[in-house]
């Protein structure tokens, strides 16, 4: 039984109570969000039963703080597990909430089993990736997939206990009709939505994920395993943002969230993307209404194309105005984005870049705590309580770097602004303001 059909019949659930005290809300009030699909908890049921240690759960949706995830994972031409692990550790001491293992090179399914047992967060995965890489080492292209085989990489997955899995259900025939009317610039960049769109295109058949979507929904709901609809025409240039193709298939995810909440299996939506600007709350909006309220899982967005080497800055951008607007879950994206794969370095930057968006938008909407720390800090700052200053800041062990490099000891003000700082100037004017204590007569 799902945390959702629980939750439906009365059952008191575990995590709730966990993520309503971190969250600073009522048990009551969360339970009724997941009743109404307006919250998502993603933890594999079977994890103890596999082995696979406990983690923190997680609760993302309404009212909750925004959450970070981070990608992680082989490629064809960096297939060692030993980075990855080194990522994920960086990953989790930065702060991200939940981790995806997008593993395509070495033995994935020996990495996807260490990265889980390894992992103190949830973990995500696209099973999709898996099913290709089995047919192109048995020296096939993607086209050599079956229905069978793509829905057996998704049993395959959540049997080993991943918490919550992306699945590219909206990619529908009729969706890649309404794109060959509308080109695109860059067409599809989804890995998944391509890999679908030429093997429908090569078979003349439906989507199997949409196709068997109940079957999808069978598996998600034997382990309780979240799914997130993956947005397989997610706009990959500006010029392509919220054209028909990507609205005909929100639209479809939309009715698939909708049976999937109907059958006690939690789920959420994926989102663009490359989207200017301007744009950005509009599409929260537009998902929002669509999908019910169901948490929203965005990639940046980015709003800039030009930026290479610097999209976790302009991911960051879209991604504090998208939760501000009403999206729940941010997909960090690293320095490295569209130039290759992260090391570690740039994972720490990429979720520190979504942590500042997340947090200046929970700001913005008024989520418990954040206006609170922010108010918390500005007072330690103007006490110049350096060493609080460092253990309560979003970056601790870059903040005391910094601080180290340039003003190394115990001095009460920074190498900026020296004895000019203001709060300095302004204190010492203050004392000598305050009058002296008249002495009595005995003194």
């Amino acid at each position: 039984m799902t945390r959702l059909e629980q939750a439906r019949l009365g059952i008191a659930v575990r995590e709730i109570a966990t993520v309503a005290v971190r969250e600073r809300t009522s048990a009551e009030v969360l339970r009724q969000r997941l009743l109404d699909g307006r919250v998502v908890l993603p933890m594999n049921l079977c994890r103890k039963p596999l082995g696979l240690p406990e983690i923190e759960p997680c609760g993302i949706g309404q009212g909750l703080r925004t959450k970070v995830n981070a990608n992680i994972g082989t490629s064809q031409d960096f297939p060692d597990l030993k980075p990855e692990l080194e990522k994920l550790n960086a990953a989790v001491e930065a702060g991200a909430d939940t981790v995806m293992d997008l593993s395509t090179g070495g033995d994935i399914r020996s990495v996807r089993r260490r990265i889980l047992e390894a992992s103190r967060v949830p973990v995500g995965t696209v099973p999709i990736y898996d099913a290709a890489v089995r047919v192109l080492r048995q020296g096939r292209n993607v086209h050599a997939m079956t229905a069978a085989s793509i829905l057996r990489a998704v049993r395959d997955h959540v049997e080993e206990g991943v918490d919550f899995i992306t699945v590219h259900c909206g990619v529908t025939r009729d969706v890649l009709r309404t794109l060959e009317q509308s080109p695109r610039v860059c067409g599809i960049v989804s890995r998944g939505g391509t890999f679908l769109a030429t093997w429908m295109a090569r078979h003349g058949k439906e989507n199997p994920l949409y196709e068997q979507f109940d079957e999808v929904l069978a598996i998600a709901r034997e382990h309780d395993v979240t799914l997130s609809l993956g947005d397989g025409l997610r706009p990959g240039a500006q010029a392509d943002a919220f054209d028909r193709a990507q609205v005909h298939e929100l639209n479809v995810l939309a009715e698939l969230a909708a049976r999937a909440h109907e059958a006690g299996v939690q789920v959420m939506i994926e989102g663009p993307g490359h989207v200017p600007l301007h744009q950005i709350e509009a599409q929260v909006r537009l998902q929002k209404e669509l999908c019910r309220g169901a948490p929203f899982y965005v990639l940046g967005p980015l709003v800039t194309d030009v930026a290479p080497g610097y999209d976790h800055i302009t991911a960051a951008i879209g991604g504090a105005v998208a939760a501000a607007a009403g999206a729940d879950f941010i997909c960090y994206v690293t320095p490295m984005e569209h130039l290759g794969l992260p090391e570690v370095e740039h994972v720490r930057e990429g979720v520190i870049a979504a942590r500042i968006a997340g947090h200046a938008a929970d700001i913005a909407k008024g989520v418990p705590g954040a206006a609170e720390w922010d108010r918390k800090f500005s007072e330690l700052r103007r006490a110049r309580d350096w060493q609080a200053q460092i253990r309560t800041c979003m970056d601790p062990k870059r903040a005391g770097n910094f601080r180290k490099r340039r003003r190394p000891g115990e001095a009460d003000v920074c190498s900026m602004c020296g004895e000019l700082c203001v709060f300095k100037i302004r204190e010492d004017a203050e004392c000598r303001r305050k009058p002296k204590a008249r002495k009595g007569k005995d003194s």
